[in-house]
């Protein structure tokens, strides 16, 4: 609603220009960034922009120049594009709009960031380039030597693929994407959705957890938790509130209801309207007082008075609330009970409160006087609020350190409130808030050195908590970054995984995003990093079978050639191999549980390597394990005399043995392979299954068999081939016991 040309006109926001006058009302949303020229009682919520739970009053610029204000404060005659209006009426000159405004400017700074590829997919590539062109350079030696020695160029072309084939890891980005995919999946099953699913693995390495207050650690709403009265106080945030609430606190709980809007929009307001809806109870028939007059904050005295008449007669009764000091002056106070009060209201404000006092008077006749010092008021109590801590929020942090994972809270709120907050949660070093002023005043190696002594940060500004992002970053560290407010989107989008709330969430905010936690629960964030430190395993697990694997299939293409025995493997049985390999990298070790020490223990190190030297040596020594009793399979059964196609049955069968060992033996790095077997894994035996039943169809059915050129075993290569594979298991499983592999060694 503007006033365009002298008349009022209701237009779409995004047609709202400079110089047009916004009339502003409880409910309306601020079109664009505008000087307030006049109010009556105006009050904002902001906290889009400041992350500040608690609305913020405003007052008139008085004429004269425009001047810009950053958003946050009381008493700024300045309101800001996307901020609500919670009570009051108003008229602003618009100044800015569009991208000019303090939310357009996030919007520019949010083109200027660029999501990075995560450390997976940029090590595995560098994996993938190097076995590659191990393979390419030993595939032309093959059939170079194969064409220049045996006169054979044909055979040679077709041991070559067979051994590139046999050589390269085209199943590493089938077990990435799978992995990260399958992850998702389960993620959104625990109210988790990915909107860049190479977050997921990403966050399993966290090492700081960035977290917003408002709306992420607390419920952003406001709750009565103190109430003080005629000395007693009465605490109402404990696990299990009072189920009756004495009744000298009554009194000031019913003229705090009365001060209030009857419709409250206010969030302070709504939380003393439920106070009164869950603790007092009218007397039947009792005749509901009339509101007949009202008294709102100014900037000479922070309180609110309303005006109420009783049933006949011209009585009246007239509720206060307000800024402490405020009530204080009304109340007419003498200095040694004003410094005992200033005590109690202290101690509040410790625990991070915001403290009202609540009074009353009474008042005969409609002749009103002109302010709220014309009555004689009597102080009733104090009254506490606060932004309540979701619940399970302490156990998340508790387990977040158990799991090395350092949280740091960023809020715009006031640093005691922080404190309070930070102490509630369980945060370490709470009593060095650093400040938004702190950080401005700060260069890059001083903020190094202060984020080491605290775990808060308050009162930072948009562009600061993106800076503190970078600077966590510049420090080595793994940043994920939770936040639900428009300011908080640069800061999502830098971090290396960006959390946004999805039920209290901005749009902006989630759009930066790259995980969603779609029901606005802090413990959800630990049962994510959970998950992705699983998925991380796991893909270890993959890659470990995945090189193991790559050296019995190059084996067995190479070592026939060398010593001028028939063919074993050629490019259609790598085929059906990777039909079993593909399905046991993915689905089987996919599905694999995650360790029990997978919370207790730091994250990896931001520099250390997909899998290391001696992962890499340790899974080359399985594969030569699975390629000497292949061989020692082929030798025995040569020397019985099997014809080459039986022979090549044979041998193929121990190969499929050995592959199904691997993934038994990898399937988990410490525990026993009794235990191993023991364990819930339901596509590890659909792909055993699988794999016995295809080996089965392609050795007895006949035309599958002439085609892989087999012949149907007989008992005797059989039993061979499967002894031999039964012992190589049990050599895998000892060699695994000595190395003792780790997952995070």
């Amino acid at each position: 609603l503007v006033i365009r040309d002298g008349e009022e006109k209701r237009i779409a926001g995004r047609e709202v220009v400079r110089g047009d006058l916004l009339i502003l009302a409880e409910g309306d949303r601020v079109a664009a960034d505008a000087a307030v020229l006049s109010c009556n009682d105006l009050l904002a919520d902001e906290s889009l922009l400041t992350g500040e739970s608690v609305s913020v009053g405003k007052t008139a610029c008085g004429g004269g120049a425009l001047e810009v204000f950053r958003p946050g404060g009381d008493d700024l005659p300045f309101v800001f594009s996307g901020t609500m209006i919670v009570r009051g009426r108003g008229l602003a000159q618009v100044h800015s709009t569009g991208p000019r405004t303090e939310m357009g400017k996030i919007g520019r700074s949010l083109e200027t960031l660029e999501s990075e590829s995560s450390r997976l997919q940029k090590k595995s590539l560098g994996l993938i380039r190097s076995f590659a062109a191990v393979a390419f350079v030993v595939c032309a030696t093959v059939v170079s030597l194969y064409g220049l020695v045996m006169r054979d160029w044909t055979s040679g072309l077709l041991s070559g693929i067979a051994l590139a084939m046999s050589l390269i890891p085209e199943e590493i980005p089938v077990v990435i994407t799978v992995f990260l995919a399958l992850g998702a999946l389960r993620m959104s099953q625990k109210r988790v959705l990915a909107r860049r699913i190479a977050a997921i693995e990403a966050l399993g390495s966290a090492t700081v957890l960035c977290v917003d207050k408002t709306g992420t650690l607390t419920l952003n709403r406001m709750a009565v938790e103190r109430i003080w009265a005629a000395g007693a106080l009465c605490r109402l945030d404990g696990a299990a509130p009072p189920a009756t609430l004495p009744r000298e606190f009554h009194e000031a709980v019913r003229f705090a209801v009365l001060a209030s809007e009857t419709e409250p929009f206010d969030p302070m307001e709504k939380a003393f309207h439920g106070l009164g809806n869950r603790y007092l109870r009218a007397a039947a028939g009792a005749a509901h007082p009339v509101l007949v007059h009202e008294y709102a904050l100014s900037p000479g005295l922070l309180a609110m008075s309303h005006v109420w008449r009783e049933s006949g007669g011209d009585s009246h009764t007239v509720a206060a609330k307000g800024a402490p000091e405020a009530v204080f002056d009304l109340c007419r106070l003498d200095e040694e009970r004003r410094r005992e009060l200033d005590a109690e209201v202290e101690r509040m404000a410790a625990d991070g409160l915001r403290v009202l006092a609540v009074a009353k008077a009474r008042f005969a006749g409609t002749d009103w006087p002109a302010s709220q010092r014309g009555f004689r008021f009597e102080l009733l109590g104090l009254m506490g609020l606060a932004d309540p801590v979701r619940s399970g929020v302490p156990d998340a942090v508790a387990e977040c350190h158990k799991a090395g994972v350092e949280v740091f809270m960023i809020t715009g709120d006031y640093p005691s409130t922080a404190r309070a907050v930070g102490r509630t949660i369980g945060l370490p070093r709470v009593e060095q808030a650093l400040t938004g002023a702190d950080i401005a005043s700060m260069n890059p190696a001083q903020l190094n050195d202060a984020l080491g002594r605290t775990s808060i940060c308050a009162r930072v500004l948009p562009e600061q908590k993106l800076s503190l992002v970078q600077a966590f970053k510049a420090r080595g560290e793994i940043v994920a970054m939770t936040g639900d407010g428009v300011n908080d989107a640069p800061a999502l989008k830098a971090a290396h995984i960006g959390i946004a709330m999805g039920g209290r969430g901005t749009d902006v905010a989630r759009e930066a995003a790259s995980l969603v936690l779609l029901d606005d629960d802090f413990p959800t964030i630990v049962e994510a990093i959970r998950s992705g430190r699983r998925i991380y395993d796991n893909i270890q697990k993959a890659f470990g079978f995945i090189f193991a694997i790559h050296v019995p299939i190059a084996g067995i293409v190479l070592v026939p050639l060398l010593f001028g025995w028939p063919v074993i493997l050629s490019p259609v049985h790598i085929v059906f191999l990777e039909l079993i390999i593909d399905p046991a990298c993915t689905i089987a070790f996919e599905a694999e549980p995650p360790a029990g020490d997978a919370m207790r223990r730091p994250p990896r190190r931001p520099d250390e390597p997909l899998f290391s030297a001696g992962k890499i040596a340790a899974s080359l020594l399985q594969g030569v394990i699975v390629l000497l009793t292949t061989l020692i399979a082929l030798v025995f059964e040569r020397r019985i005399g099997l014809s080459d196609a039986a022979l090549r049955g044979a041998t193929f069968t121990t190969l499929v043995i050995g592959l199904w060992s691997l993934i038994l033996v990898n399937r988990a790095w410490s525990r026993p392979l009794a235990e191993t077997l023991r364990t819930r894994n339901i596509p590890f035996w659909w792909v055993t299954a699988a794999a016995l039943a295809c080996l089965a169809v392609v050795l007895y059915a006949p035309a599958l068999a002439n085609i892989f050129h087999f012949a149907q075993p007989s008992p005797s290569g059989l039993l061979v081939s499967v002894a031999v594979g039964a012992l190589g298991t049990v050599a895998l499983a000892a060699t695994r016991r000595l190395l003792r592999l780790r997952p995070q060694k």
